[in-house]
């Protein structure tokens, strides 16, 4: 869909700078929201530079909660360890695991970085754990059995995170 809602266009036509991003806050009664969430169509982590800056802005000037919706794989995206950086600044990191299994999370996700993303989402939730105050893993309910998920959850247990079942949206 290139809309949700009255919400208007999905995709944009360039990536916004800093300041544009920080202009768009002042369209808003930020009062009226408890958090502050970096997702999208792709993955946040992408602009990471960005991202920390706005989440320094959205703390210094609002003092609200915030969240990454992230694939986990930041740290290779940015070719550094990312996760330090977030410390005092994101409040939540939701990271989708999709599946326990490396084979078949790598059939699903088909990640540009291959083999490596499964292993490196479970060692990113893992850093973030020292850093982050709530390290969220999630999947989707119905695409996995509910032997799976309770495999997600050791996972979880073992990592030091929570676990959580999005519902399916049509």
């Amino acid at each position: 869909m290139d809309r949700i809602g009255e919400s208007g266009r999905l995709w944009l036509e360039r990536e916004p700078l800093y300041d544009e991003v920080i202009a768009e806050f002042d369209k808003f009664n930020m009062d009226e929201y408890e958090e502050v969430v970096f997702c999208g169509f792709g993955e946040p982590t992408e602009r990471f530079d960005v991202l920390i800056k706005v989440a320094e802005y959205v703390k210094k000037t609002f003092g609200k909660k915030t969240r990454i919706n992230t694939n986990g794989v930041g740290n290779l995206v940015n070719g550094r360890d990312i996760v330090p950086e977030m410390k005092g600044l994101i409040d939540t990191i939701s990271i989708s695991l999709n599946n326990p299994h490396k084979d078949e999370y790598n059939a699903l996700v088909r990640s540009k970085f291959g083999e490596k993303s499964f292993d490196e989402m479970i060692s990113f939730a893992k850093e973030c754990t020292k850093y982050i105050p709530n390290v969220v893993l999630t999947t989707v309910d119905t695409t996995i059995s509910h032997e799976e998920e309770a495999e997600c959850q050791k996972l979880c247990d073992e990592i030091g995170a929570a676990y959580r079942i999005r519902p399916w949206e049509d």
